[in-house]
């Protein structure tokens, strides 16, 4: 069994101009740094450069997802169907923000997609129902105790799979075909 950190990227889903994905995600991956077992990098797919590389060195993932139209954006699509062997068998984890579903509906859009390329969703999310109200002018939640304990769970089970995978991965390679 590895010691190493779990490499998570931080996927920022949303490349529209005045998104608010990046806040979420910078804070996310603030609770994950507070952490010894994990090493989160965020991947913001509005910036130019390659993300094949990043993705597959990636043990797990957590996708920072708004809600555009009751699903996920665009970008964060054409970028799921790009690549299919980077999500093989690695879990996958949610923090959704918008109105009043918090970006739910985007999630649950999402569970049938990755489940396709083989990745294991996780159960728990962190939402932010109303998005930018749920923050203050420091970037971080209004409300620390709640989307803690919430970002706590979903990185515990987050990190299971994920170590658990990896060590899978490390003794027998994931059979696609």
């Amino acid at each position: 069994m590895s010691a190493s950190p779990l490499r998570v990227a931080v996927i920022v889903a949303s490349t529209r101009d005045g998104r608010f994905g990046p806040t979420v995600a910078a804070w996310f991956a603030g609770e994950a740094a507070g952490r010894t077992d994990l090493a989160a990098e965020i991947i913001d797919l509005a910036e130019a450069g390659s993300v094949t590389a990043r993705l597959a060195a990636a043990d797990a993932f957590v996708v920072v997802t708004p809600e555009y139209n009751h699903s996920y954006p665009a970008p964060l699509k054409a970028v799921i169907d790009s690549h299919s062997r980077e999500w093989h068998a690695k879990p996958v984890g949610f923090v959704s923000y918008g109105g009043l579903s918090g970006g739910l509906r985007a999630v649950e859009h999402l569970r049938p997609v990755f489940a396709e390329l083989h990745a294991v969703t996780v159960r728990d999310t962190v939402s932010f129902h109303g998005g930018r109200s749920c923050f203050g002018p420091d970037g971080r939640p209004l409300d620390l105790r709640e989307p803690g304990a919430a970002a706590r769970r979903l990185l515990d089970r987050l990190t299971w799979w994920g170590v658990t995978l990896r060590d899978a991965h490390q003794a027998r390679p994931y059979v696609t075909a």
